[in-house]
This record gives C-alpha cells, sequence and structure tokens, in this order.
C-alpha cells in the first residue's frame, strides 16, 4: 500500500524556501569572511583568558581545543546537509523541519512494512491499523511535533543566540568606544550607556542593507579587523605580562569550592559562546555552486583564522595576567596606552558586521510574517518605511537590555549556554544521524555514529552546566549593580 502524501496545508516550505531558491553568487572566499566575522569576533575570544583562569591550564586548554575541533566538524557536518532531500533548506528552521518531518513519515512507513510482513492486511479488522487510518489519526500529532522540534525549538535557540550574541556584542563595542573616548577625554562626562547608544544608531543604518551578501564587503573589513584586533591584543598582552612582576602572578584557581564550581560551569559557557555560529545555512543559500565544496572551503579557511586568534590570545592572555585577568581581555590591558586604543578599534569595526549577521534571522522573520506582499518592490518607499520601523524596534530592544545591564561575561555564558551549544554542537550531530546521510562503509559508519552521539550527549551536558552558572552570576552582579550602571 501507498503511504499517503503529505498534505500541503502542514508544508512550511514554500518555494522561496526550497529548491526553487535563487542561486547564491557569493564564492568560497566570501563564506570565509562570513563564517570568520560570525566566530571570531573581539566580543567572542576577548572572555576566553578568563575562561581559562576559571578553568585552570589543563582543563581550560583541553576544552579549548576540543570545543574549536567539535564546532569545525559540526560546521562541516551542516554544509553536508546543503540539499539532503533534493531541496535547499536555506534556514537552520527550515532545515531541522525539513529532517523531522522526514522522520514521521519513516515511522509510518516502518509501521507499514512491519504490517506486511506479519501479513496483518487479511484480517478482518484491517480496515482500523492500516497505514493509511494509522496516518489519517496521528498526523495532526506528528505534524504538531515535528513543527516543534524541527522548526519552532530551533527557532527559538537561534533567537535566544541572535539576540544575546547581540547584547553582549553591543556591551563590548559600548565598553571599547568608552575606552577610546577615555584615553582622548579622561574627565569626560560620556558614559558607557551613552556609547552603546551610539553604536546601536550605526546598526541601525547598516541594517537597511537588504541581505547577507549585502555586507560581503563590510565583512572583507570585519575579518582584516580580526586579524589586526588579534594581533594588537596578543602583542600589547605578551607586553604588559614581561612588564608585570611574574613572582606575582598566580594560576590557581580562586574562591571557595562553590564559587569555583559555578565559574567552571560559567567558563564552559563563554567558551561555546565563543564557537557560536548560528547562520551556516543561511551563509550557504548566498554562496554558489557547488555550495557544499565551496562551503567546506569557507569553513575550513575561517577555522584557520580562528586557530591563529583563539588559541593565541586565550594562552597569552591567561599567561599574562593569571587568575586576575577580566572578562574582557581589553579592560586588563594598562601600556602602551595608543595600542590599546587601536586594539579597542579593531574590536568596534569588526563586532559591527558580527551584530549584523545575527540581526538577520530576526529580520528575515518580519519579512515573512509583516513584509511578505510579494508585489511590493523591495525599493518601494513603503517597503522601506516598515523595514526601518521593524529594525528600530529590535535594536531599540537590544540597546535597552544592554545598557540597563551591562555584565558582558554573564551574557556571554548565558548565550552559550541556551542558543550556541544545542544550534552549533547538539542540532548538527543529531540531525546528520537522522537525515540518514551515512557512508557506506561500516567502520566508519560506526565511528561517526559514536562520535556524533558523544558530542551531542557531552554538550547537551555543557549547556546545562553553562546555563546554571550564567544564571548564578546574573543574579550576583544584580544585587551588586543598579540598572544602567556605567561599568
Amino acid at each position: 500500500m501507498a503511504l499517503p502524501e503529505q498534505p500541503s496545508n502542514i508544508q512550511p516550505e514554500t518555494e522561496e524556501e526550497s529548491s526553487s531558491v535563487e542561486g547564491g553568487k557569493g564564492t568560497w572566499k566570501h563564506a570565509a569572511f562570513h563564517v570568520a566575522t560570525t566566530i571570531a569576533t573581539p566580543a567572542a575570544y576577548a572572555p576566553l583568558p578568563f575562561a581559562l583562569a576559571s578553568l585552570g591550564w589543563v582543563l581550560g586548554v583541553s576544552s579549548l581545543v576540543g570545543a574549536t575541533v567539535a564546532t569545525w566538524y559540526s560546521s562541516l557536518l551542516i554544509a553536508s546537509l546543503w540539499g539532503w532531500n533534493g531541496k535547499k533548506q536555506i534556514t537552520y528552521r527550515h532545515l531541522a523541519h525539513s529532517i523531522f518531518v522526514r522522520m514521521r513519515f519513516d515511522l509510518v512507513a516502518d509501521f507499514e512494512s512491519s504490517v506486511q510482513r506479519k501479513g496483518l492486511y487479511g484480517c478482518c479488522n484491517v480496515a482500523l491499523v492500516t497505514p493509511a487510518s494509522l496516518y489519517a489519526r496521528n498526523h495532526i500529532t506528528y505534524d504538531y511535533l515535528s513543527r516543534f522540534w524541527g522548526y519552532w525549538c530551533i527557532a527559538f535557540f537561534q533567537q535566544v543566540a541572535s539576540l544575546g550574541n547581540n547584547i553582549a556584542i553591543q556591551i563590548a563595542a559600548g565598553s571599547s568606544l568608552k575606552a577610546v573616548y577615555k584615553y582622548y577625554y579622561r574627565d569626560g562626562s560620556l558614559t558607557l550607556q551613552h556609547f552603546i547608544i551610539f553604536f546601536g544608531a550605526f546598526e541601525l543604518f547598516l541594517s537597511q542593507l537588504h541581505n547577507i551578501h549585502s555586507l560581503r564587503w563590510v565583512n572583507a573589513l570585519c575579518t582584516l579587523s580580526t586579524i589586526g584586533f588579534a594581533g594588537t591584543t596578543i602583542g600589547v598582552t605578551i607586553y604588559n605580562g614581561r612588564k608585570i612582576d611574574r613572582a606575582s602572578i598566580s594560576y590557581s584557581l580562586q574562591g571557595s569550592s562553590s564559587s569555583k564550581t559555578f565559574k567552571a560551569f560559567n567558563a564552559l559557557g563563554a567558551i561555546a559562546f565563543s564557537f557560536g555560529d548560528a547562520m551556516l545555512p543561511e551563509i550557504q543559500n548566498t554562496v554558489r555552486e557547488p555550495a557544499k565544496k565551496n562551503m567546506y572551503k569557507g569553513v575550513s579557511a575561517a577555522y584557520s583564522v580562528i586557530i591563529l586568534t583563539y588559541w593565541q590570545l586565550a594562552f597569552c592572555g591567561y599567561w599574562a595576567f593569571g587568575s586576575e585577568v577580566q572578562p574582557y581581555i581589553l579592560a586588563s590591558l594598562t601600556i602602551p596606552k595608543w595600542t590599546i586604543v587601536m586594539a579597542n578599534l579593531f574590536a568596534v569595526i569588526q563586532i559591527s558586521g558580527c551584530y549584523q549577521i545575527y540581526c538577520r534571522p530576526t529580520y528575515a522573520y518580519f519579512e515573512e510574517r509583516i513584509l511578505s506582499n510579494k508585489s511590493a518592490s523591495h525599493f518601494s518607499l513603503r517597503y522601506h518605511f516598515k523595514r526601518l520601523t521593524c529594525t528600530s524596534i529590535y535594536i531599540a530592544l537590544v540597546t535597552l537590555v544592554a545598557a540597563a545591564m551591562p555584565f558582558f561575561g554573564d551574557f556571554v555564558s548565558i548565550c552559550g549556554a541556551i542558543g550556541f551549544t544545542p544550534l552549533d554542537f547538539v542540532f548538527p550531530a543529531i540531525a546528520y544521524l537522522k537525515a540518514g546521510r551515512m557512508p557506506k562503509g561500516m567502520k566508519l559508519r560506526r565511528l561517526i555514529q559514536l562520535l556524533n552521539c558523544i558530542i551531542a550527549t557531552w554538550f547537551s551536558v555543557v549547556a546545562i552546566l553553562g546555563c546554571i552558572g550564567a544564571v548564578r552570576f546574573i543574579t550576583e552582579d544584580i544585587k551588586t549593580y543598579k540598572f544602567f550602571h556605567d561599568m
């Protein structure tokens, strides 16, 4: 008996969202710019020395190296699922939905084959248990579950990652701008909140660019700024470390046993945040064919930049300042002043592009739900007014939260635990297994199954522990500081 077709009214993928989507125009180099911009940001790797200080040398280094390898592998898995079922899933949400919908039909198909093997079609009550009748009774339940786990659950994680990342980015940008301001105007009256608002206004301007591909030259500049920031900060960190009396530097974990535990939990969330990239399918949609091959090259090139920047800054920062290193490494640097100003300017330039990448899932939702009039041109005045209104509301909310609670390290950890860990570690491992894209060799198949299960299980634990640590520190900071505190 043939399996009934999926009703069209429960298929969320429209033509624009599947195989009829216009092909991307970007090269693997553009993909590398986008991936490097979303991952290797000052807001991401500036907290790494502090994370190492919360874990110690052995656990810190092993966690950092393990996270690097795991996210590179997971990124390649996501890239390999491009068009896995003959359609282009151009967002994380639609990729997840397509895989879980397949699971739903596999359940029905498995039931049908089981009934056929047992010869139940000849029974007098066969009409009550045929796959068609079973599907008719349960397709609504299956559809609800597939929509929840395959679409809305991923949409939730992506929004948490995007919002949390942009809040942390805006705090970091405000801190860097304030540091530059204080260098020239030591007694100036402007506070951190002023610079957070200034940065938000600039991002509102960039938000009027239509899509990710339109940001390619912005992100090329941001990638160069990433290298500039890393080189400058690493050099200044080593310089500061050599000027400090090394006998005064301690690498022992600070605080009580419970404090050490929560710091370690918090550090795991910060490391997960540092490798966050909740935009891989969206980036791959901008790449020309062969999209998989170009994305593999782009991801690998981006991770070359990440290794050259993340590891050196994390190790040098912890070596230089030990357990006293600040959550935002630039706050630990003291001399020479002009190089610190340069590092802060590099940070602001790079952060501005990353902020835009993470705005795009929310903007895409706005366009789907509010700006969905297909007859309206993207160049019409009405369209631009609606877009300006939607983007203004989004940036105003992010700016308000960043200005009210400028606790950079805490937002980094909770965003990494709740947003990036499920998207960048857990989901890719599970999705690859569920999509059935396994190699034919039995030994390699078993190895990939084991590896993916270990990654999904371990990083699920990391997500829980990181969330516990982040919530605890946010609670403590709220007790210590007032809202809109000038950090």
